[in-house]
């Protein structure tokens, strides 16, 4: 009768831990699939927020971005835009939307009319009327104090693949000249090295010895004389 009775006391022990083990095992499968997913939502947020510039992006960029292969080629054979009205006329009417999740040419905040920040994904009548009304903006600083009072950080660093402040090419710091589309430390360098500037003519001259006429053209958007 004992040896009944602790054979049935093991086999309900053994069964509960195996139970337990199981369920043990099933919270660690449940832990690691909700990681995996979190993970995967960040890197997917991450991911979305990246616009690229039309004017910089590699053929390589805009593919695994999803652009048509047909957009592609008009990108690339008319490039560079000097507006984003020159971009749109290349991207049929439906399709626009969609694209410029993806990809776009930066608005000078200073110049834009109201009507073409719209263009931007997600910004509608009052924030266009937002980004104009803190003109004329000195910084791009200056654009992200100003615009924080309505939307979140995230946001702001979202509308900043949109946009720019185009710079004094005597007076801006260096700080100001990086923060342009797809100007580095050498660019930003060199920017500084031919100080003062007397004409504009003379920019061409000094930074086309370092850039093809495309990119110069490019990079003459961003800068002004007083």
């Amino acid at each position: 009768m004992k040896k009944i009775a602790i054979t049935v006391l093991s086999t309900a022990l053994l069964v509960s831990c195996g139970t337990s083990n199981e369920k043990t095992q099933e919270t660690k499968e449940e832990k690691k699939e909700t990681t995996t997913t979190e993970t995967a939502k960040t890197e997917n947020t991450a991911e979305s927020l990246v616009v690229l510039n039309a004017n910089l992006a590699t053929q390589e960029e805009l593919m695994k971005a999803g652009i048509y292969p047909e957009t592609i080629k008009k990108i690339i054979e008319n490039r560079p835009f000097v507006s984003i009205n020159e971009l749109e006329a290349l991207i049929s009417e439906e399709n626009r939307e969609a694209t410029y999740k993806k990809v776009f040419v930066p608005l000078n905040l200073n110049t834009t009319p109201e009507e073409d920040f719209k263009k931007i994904p997600r910004v509608g009548d009052k924030m266009a009327h937002e980004f104009e009304e803190y003109r004329p903006y000195t910084s791009i600083k200056q654009f992200k104090k100003e615009i924080g009072k309505y939307v979140d950080e995230e946001e702001v660093d979202r509308y900043l693949y949109y946009v720019f402040v185009p710079v004094e090419l005597n007076t801006a710091s260096e700080e100001d000249i990086k923060a342009l589309p797809g100007v580095g430390d050498k660019m930003a360098h060199e920017f500084e090295e031919y100080r003062p500037y007397k004409n504009i003519e003379q920019f061409r001259k000094e930074i086309g010895k370092y850039v093809d006429d495309k990119e110069l053209k490019r990079l003459e958007r961003f800068v002004y004389l007083k």
